[in-house]
């Protein structure tokens, strides 16, 4: 997906909407995001048509309705991204990688009951990393999120490795996280 250019009233607006629906996790009314960047709930009205055009947004009717961001949202304002965000830690077999380090966390599969997998990007080789061994990621900048795993497969040409997740916590609010 090719980077989309937000107007910096855009990228306000659809900054207020990810802070709000990642606390709530529930579709934000207008008058909320409007509350929260000071306008008024008309400008967000036409704001959100033209971030519904650009699918950065959806709308969910009826009475608990409002507006929740798609995926597309945390692409264009690189929430996802780790990039410039502090480094995520990785261990290998209990051994921190210090050459190795995670650019994306993709939970793709959290959904399927059997299977609950994470896809992890890393910048840097997987060669060493093999079926069966044991992998520590985290804590990511912002969620603290801690996943523990097993090698369940990798794309060597890509950098991925697939881990079968046997725990994933992050600290509740307040809490410290565990090292």
């Amino acid at each position: 997906m090719s980077s989309i250019e937000l107007t910096p009233s855009q990228k306000t607006i659809l900054t207020a909407l990810v802070n709000l629906y990642t606390q709530r996790e529930e579709a934000v009314k207008g008058e909320d995001i409007a509350d929260e960047v000071n306008r008024n709930p008309g400008t967000i009205r036409n704001q959100m048509q033209s971030l519904k055009a650009l699918q950065l947004v959806e709308g969910v009717p009826g009475p608990k309705g409002g507006y929740k961001p798609t995926s597309n949202a945390y692409k264009a304002l690189d929430v996802q991204q780790l990039e410039s965000a502090a480094e995520v830690p990785i261990e290998h077999e209990g051994e921190p990688d210090e050459e190795a380090n995670v650019q994306e966390i993709d939970l793709s599969s959290v959904h399927h009951p059997d299977l609950c997998r994470a896809e992890i990007h890393l910048r840097g080789s997987v060669r060493d990393y093999h079926e069966g061994d044991s992998v520590k990621v985290g804590p990511t900048p912002l969620s603290k999120l801690v996943i523990e795993g097993t090698v369940d497969g990798k794309d060597d040409t890509a950098n991925i490795l697939i881990l079968k997740i046997d725990s994933m916590r992050a600290p509740a609010e307040g809490e410290e996280p565990a090292h």
